[in-house]
């Protein structure tokens, strides 16, 4: 495996790459990817490359984060092959499960071992999505990746599909075959949880309306105080931790819109009835803890990766501020300093341990590492 990074921002050209790409990712700016110049340059230089990428709330360069950048690492296989598939949302109906089995459909089953999935950030129902996935998926397939970001701004996200075409309302994925690859992965988050276990007393799929038969958003902003002025963006300090089950490890839930109106609050993933939710905040060196967890976790699975993929989730950047590097940086260390891309999110998908399935995660560091 060889790899190679260039960062292209507005001000600074790009560059060539040294090593002919099987795999191009690329992680960006919205409005820069809009555009199309970079990824048709790209798709013109490198026909035979395929195209995995997304639209970011930051971009990850190595042990750097960045704003406003596009960040293109190149891989070149030396005996793995890739395999993609991609779905416009509008040809399902917007129906997140349905897009989740239709893509795994569209890879060849044999001598598939893993998928990264890169997927819209506001239109997609992530849990779905990875639920629809798993069913079509076999069990020794293990599954990671991605919501879309768009900065803090959440009007509209867009993904880079395999032929490089910039498309909104779209999800994509890439399946790696091959006996030589080996992958790992961890997630972990610092958040801490406080107050009381409140029920989820009235709630549709990632719609959530009632807790404790009071209105959700009436009770959350009573929480917010001052804050609640800024929502939605204000909710990302402020997740959910939801367990459905009482046994179960919770999983954190970040809001992604409200509705004034029926004063219900809207999740990447599902909030399912009679489930129990509680409030979290976060410190910084919690977080930046969690990262090394996650760290640790996916180096239990491998020594000494070649490539890292990172996917951070937005909130987290929104608290760490200028601190945010030191969360990358630790990941580096605990991994050996291996290459690295990625992107803050709006929701993150991967096994929390190694012998559990993909879920939808928020306010994680997701971490896939790659070895050939």
């Amino acid at each position: 495996m060889k790899i190679e990074q260039l960062v292209y921002s507005a001000d600074v050209p790009f560059g060539e790459f040294s090593v002919t790409p099987t795999l191009l990712f690329i992680f960006g700016n919205r409005e820069l990817l809009e555009t199309g110049v970079l990824t048709n340059e790209l798709a013109s230089k490198y026909p035979n490359a395929v195209f995995a990428g997304c639209s970011t709330a930051g971009e990850i360069a190595k042990e750097s984060v960045k704003d406003n950048s596009i960040v293109v690492t190149a891989i070149e296989f030396e005996k793995t092959t890739v395999q993609t598939s991609k779905i416009a949302l509008d040809e399902i109906n917007f129906s997140s499960s349905e897009a989740g089995k239709k893509l795994v459909s569209q890879l060849p089953v044999e001598g598939l071992r893993h998928v990264v999935v890169l997927s819209d950030g506001l239109k997609v129902n992530g849990t779905d999505l990875v639920k629809g996935m798993q069913e079509a998926l076999a069990d020794d397939v293990t599954l990671t990746g991605g919501l879309a970001g768009d900065g803090p701004h959440f009007e509209k996200t867009v993904i880079v599909e395999p032929d490089g075409k910039v498309a909104t309302e779209s999800i994509m994925a890439v399946g790696f075959y091959g006996p030589a690859l080996s992958i790992s992965f961890g997630s972990r988050g610092g958040w801490d949880s406080f107050g009381l276990d409140r029920m989820v007393t009235r709630s549709k799929e990632n719609i959530l309306y009632e807790i404790d038969g009071q209105p959700a958003l009436d009770l959350y902003k009573s929480f917010l105080g001052d804050k609640a002025r800024e929502l939605p963006a204000s909710g990302l300090l402020f997740p959910l931790s939801m367990r459905d089950k009482e046994d179960r490890t919770p999983v954190v839930r970040t809001i992604l819109g409200i509705n004034e109106e029926e004063k219900s609050l809207t999740f990447a993933g599902d909030i399912p009835q009679g489930s129990f939710v509680k409030l979290m905040k976060a410190n910084n060196d919690r977080l930046i803890n969690g990262a090394e967890e996650a760290a640790e976790v996916a180096a239990e699975g491998m020594d000494n990766p070649e490539f890292a993929l990172l996917v951070s989730c937005v909130g987290r950047k929104l608290v760490l501020k200028q601190m945010i590097e030191e969360e990358v940086e630790s990941v580096s260390q605990v991994l050996g300093k291996p290459a690295i891309t990625g992107f803050y999110s709006y929701g993150e998908l991967a096994p929390f341990s190694r012998d559990t399935s993909c879920e939808l995660h928020n306010q994680t560091m997701t971490i896939t590492t790659f070895r050939e």
